[in-house]
């Protein structure tokens, strides 16, 4: 279960892997547009949040969603990297909508950016919401970032699972808008037409990422998903990152930081937790991912170091 340690066994078992590599197989026949959830799979998901039924896609519930996601999902790469080792091909590693979530409920995966803001909005979709998926620039990293915009009475808003944003930004051409969550302020600052630079307080400014605002076609955004996997430049194939907001603060853990620790977040102040003899399983517990996928990706990673 989401928030606790699962205790079914990670992708490479019997009981995990065909399903979703079924899943993935599906996948690599590119859709039209971006499919809703199936219902029943939007309900479980829902009941995860805490929700008992489909509620009308208004502003309130999309702040809604956006909080119980970062609460239950965490962003993580630990599962991409294993993933990347098990697999010849690209192609059979990412897990996009059903795949996605499938994978959350039995091993208490998330994703990064690409993975992450699609099921969300695969799942924003099934809701009732309208909008588009965008491919992003961070400084001169161009096109490694991605992002929703949701279309909501007449307004755009900027919805991100994918880094995450912890607030709806609201979007609005030629003018700056903010939006504060509990944890940092945002702000979107138009740079020219459908273009705006997002900024976060942590506690100082600083940008995050360059928006595209424009629509991305399903199967480019496939196969920047699928590109991102490759060995030659593919993002987080090379350090574990779990983000995760746990009992109303941040928590993130990052593999290149030795000696190992999960670092807490309180009030914008740092605080670090230093890991003892099974640091794996501690990253675990405390996230709510399977300790094999989390042992494993570590036991990568540290071959890549030495």
């Amino acid at each position: 279960m989401p928030g606790g340690s699962p205790t079914i066994a990670w992708l490479g078992s019997a009981c995990v892997w065909p399903r979703l590599s079924a899943m993935i197989g599906a996948m690599k026949t590119a859709a039209a547009e971006t499919a809703p959830l199936p219902e029943g799979l939007t309900q479980r998901v829902l009941r995860c949040f805490g929700l008992p039924a489909i509620p009308p896609p208004s502003l309130n519930t999309l702040r809604l969603l956006l909080d119980r996601y970062t609460r239950t999902t965490p962003w993580e790469s630990a599962s991409r990297i294993a993933r990347r080792a098990q697999h010849t091909d690209a192609a059979d590693c990412a897990l996009l909508g059903e795949a996605f979530w499938e994978s959350h409920f039995m091993i208490g995966t998330g994703g990064t950016c690409y993975e992450s803001n699609y099921a969300f909005f695969a799942l924003l979709r099934r809701i009732g919401y309208d909008g588009y998926l965008t491919i992003n620039d961070m400084g001169s990293a161009i096109g490694c970032h991605s992002a929703i915009v949701v279309l909501l009475d007449g307004r755009k808003h900027l919805v991100d699972v994918g880094l995450p944003l912890h607030a709806i930004l609201p979007l609005r051409e030629g003018l700056q808008s903010t939006a504060e969550s509990a944890f940092m302020r945002y702000t979107a600052k138009p740079l020219a037409e459908g273009i705006f630079e997002i900024w976060r307080s942590v506690p100082r400014d600083e940008p995050v990422f360059q928006l595209n605002d424009k629509p991305v076609a399903e199967a480019k955004y496939r196969a920047v998903t699928l590109h991102d996997y490759r060995h030659d430049g593919g993002q987080f194939l090379n350090e574990v990152v779990i983000r995760k907001v746990l009992s109303d603060q941040l928590w993130r853990f990052n593999s290149s930081e030795r000696p190992l620790r999960l670092q807490q977040f309180v009030a914008g102040a740092r605080r670090d937790h230093m890991l003892g003899d099974d640091p794996a399983s501690e990253v675990a517990d405390k996230f709510g991912i399977a300790s094999d996928v989390v042992a494993e990706a570590l036991a990568i990673i540290d071959v890549v170091r030495n």
